[in-house]
């Protein structure tokens, strides 16, 4: 069992430019460390583990992020959105509806 209560995975693969959408070109490196700072700052470090990563798949509809381990994906997530996320689903264990990726949208 994981000593972390959550574990937040931030896609950060970044393509060359004109090629398939990649969450890289959408600031998911400034997501990642500003969802790392807060959690910092809030006394979680112990509880919460954020992590950056390669593709989660996708990729149009990035910035995307898996939370673990109750498997919520966000979707087109922004620097803005990052304190609602820490606030709203880290705090008081609501996910975040309006950024919610569901995987049985994909056709």
């Amino acid at each position: 069992m994981s000593k972390f209560r959550q574990h937040f995975f931030v896609c950060t693969n970044a393509r060359p430019p004109f090629a398939k959408p990649s969450c890289g070109s959408k600031n998911s490196n400034q997501i990642l460390i500003l969802l790392q700072e807060e959690i910092e700052k809030r006394g979680l470090l112990n509880e919460v583990k954020v992590t950056g990563c390669e593709c989660l798949g996708p990729c149009e509809e990035g910035a995307i992020m898996v939370v673990y381990p109750e498997g919520t994906w966000y979707k087109k997530i922004t620097a803005d959105d990052v304190l609602e996320i820490v606030e709203t689903h880290i705090l008081q264990g609501n996910p975040v509806s309006r950024l919610i990726y569901n995987w049985q949208d994909e056709t």
